[in-house]
């Protein structure tokens, strides 16, 4: 049996290795969520500026529920390896930035004595929308989380990610000892923004005094990432194994491209993250979320639904349609006429990576998974660009392509018939919408233009373009694989 991957001595000359000390290595980094998409991003970025740069500033990370991943961690003195699967091949780097995994469940009381040590300057998170506790339809807490409810009861033993944090700054504001950064990298838009809306929300109902203190005294910085990090499999262990000649059962893998797009505000330092091909720390992140959700993710949403309706089960497969791969790029620049300019990033550039990413043959990303969800998705990715393309007096006829796509998909059936799950959190509201109404395309987009509280109105009332909508419906009605252009 292959021996466990443990220390960076005797590994495989194939594997990359850290360029520092680790043994000389401090923590000045707290996480929290420990998962793949941390380890893909987060941890390789400060592997990657601690060799660059150096700094005590590596990382402790603690899972708040499930202990599997720190397990896997403490069993590997925190190493790990990255695998960057590409269509020429995959390499691997073993991170060593990660230095102790805590479990909260199992030592609540130990993760609150590094919040409140002075040595951990910066507490970031990755720890999915869920857990933050907010309640969507106002921005604010929601008082009905589990989390939220047991913290708020019981301030001082915390179990959410929010009581942790309050319960943090608050021990330090007693002791005198200066805040640590909370840090969010979560894929929620201004992330800090909504962090800071908690925080402060849920120290007006505990402590005024500590709510004041806070406001004046602790940054939330934004942040933005995109890199896709698919679950591991069996593969990708084996790979791994194969690369390093170590067993790694906390190995994770990636794509090349990588980009972090931090606001610099931090109260007691941050490493030289801005040394690093893909972070560009800013004074303020809006610009580049717009991008993203604009240029990719408008353009994935598009080619999943179109992708999906047509038979392929991944967007790499999609790629290998020239015709669709151009209409792709050609989404990508009517996006980009919708944005203002953003600093550092050149749009013609970014549009060709994106390219390359969606028809990298070693990332397996199913158009069924990017589809779902789509009355929640379409708002920022289509609706609101092709709004401003329109009052521009673009024909914005690629965003009727792709609406028409969805509505298409949103029948529920492919063209032999066969049924699907809509998965969508409105399906019902949208199975009642046209259950009884002509499969054509006028009748179909008409229904579901009505779909309360979707569609804009300056999108609904402009007839040329509903009108092309309508038109494309039609034509993907009648022949799934059909081009539209």
């Amino acid at each position: 049996m292959t021996e466990r991957l443990q220390t960076l001595t005797g590994l495989a000359p194939t594997a990359k290795l850290p360029a520092y000390d680790r043994n000389a290595l401090k923590a000045g980094i707290l996480h929290l969520g420990p998962g793949a998409f941390f380890r893909a991003h987060f941890a390789p970025f400060t592997d990657d500026a601690l060799s660059a740069a150096g700094g005590d500033w590596g990382i402790e990370v603690a899972s708040l529920r499930t202990p599997d991943v720190a397990d896997n961690l403490t069993a590997q003195n925190g190493l790990y390896t990255m695998l960057i699967r590409d269509t020429s091949g995959t390499t691997a780097q073993v991170i060593g930035s990660i230095l102790k995994a805590h479990v909260a469940p199992r030592d609540p009381a130990g993760l609150l004595a590094r919040l409140e040590d002075p040595a951990i300057r910066i507490v970031s998170m990755t720890v999915t929308e869920k857990a933050y506790g907010f309640d969507p339809a106002t921005g604010g807490l929601d008082l009905k989380h589990p989390d939220i409810v047991a913290d708020l009861a019981n301030r001082h033993a915390p179990r959410g990610v929010i009581g942790y944090i309050v319960e943090g700054l608050a021990r330090r504001r007693h002791k005198g000892i200066p805040p640590f950064t909370p840090l969010s990298c979560d894929n929620l838009p201004s992330n800090g923004a909504v962090l800071k809306r908690l925080v402060l929300e849920f120290t007006s109902r505990i402590d005024p005094d500590l709510h004041r203190w806070i406001e004046a005294n602790v940054p939330f910085p934004s942040t933005m990432v995109d890199r896709i990090t698919p679950a591991s499999t069996e593969a990708t262990y084996a790979d791994a194994e194969g690369l390093t000649g170590r067993t790694d059962m906390a190995a994770i893998e990636t794509e090349p491209f990588t980009q972090w797009v931090i606001e610099d505000h931090f109260v007691n330092g941050r490493p030289a993250w801005e040394k690093i091909h893909g972070a560009l720390m800013v004074e303020e992140v809006s610009a580049y979320e717009k991008m993203k959700l604009r240029m990719l993710n408008g353009a994935h949403s598009l080619l999943a639904y179109l992708g999906y309706i047509g038979g392929y089960e991944f967007i790499r497969d999609v790629m290998d349609d020239a015709a669709l791969a151009a209409l792709a790029y050609r989404h990508m620049h009517a996006a980009a006429r919708t944005l203002d300019p953003v600093p550092g990033i050149n749009l013609d550039d970014y549009a060709s990576e994106l390219i390359a990413r969606f028809a990298n043959k070693a990332i397996a990303h199913r158009t069924y998974q990017i589809a779902m969800d789509g009355t929640q998705k379409l708002p920022q990715r289509l609706l609101e660009p092709a709004c401003e393309a329109l009052a521009h007096g673009d024909r914005a006829e690629t965003y009727a392509i792709a609406v028409a796509a969805w509505m298409r998909y949103a029948l529920g059936e492919h063209g032999n018939g066969e049924r699907y799950e809509l998965r969508d959190p409105r399906a019902t509201e949208i199975a009642a919408l046209i259950a009884d109404v002509p499969r054509t395309g006028p009748a179909i987009s008409a229904a579901l233009f009505t779909l309360p509280g979707l569609f804009p109105k300056a999108l609904t009332s402009h007839r040329a373009w509903t009108q092309d909508v309508s038109d494309k419906l039609e034509i993907l009605i009648q022949d799934d694989r059909l081009p539209l252009f």
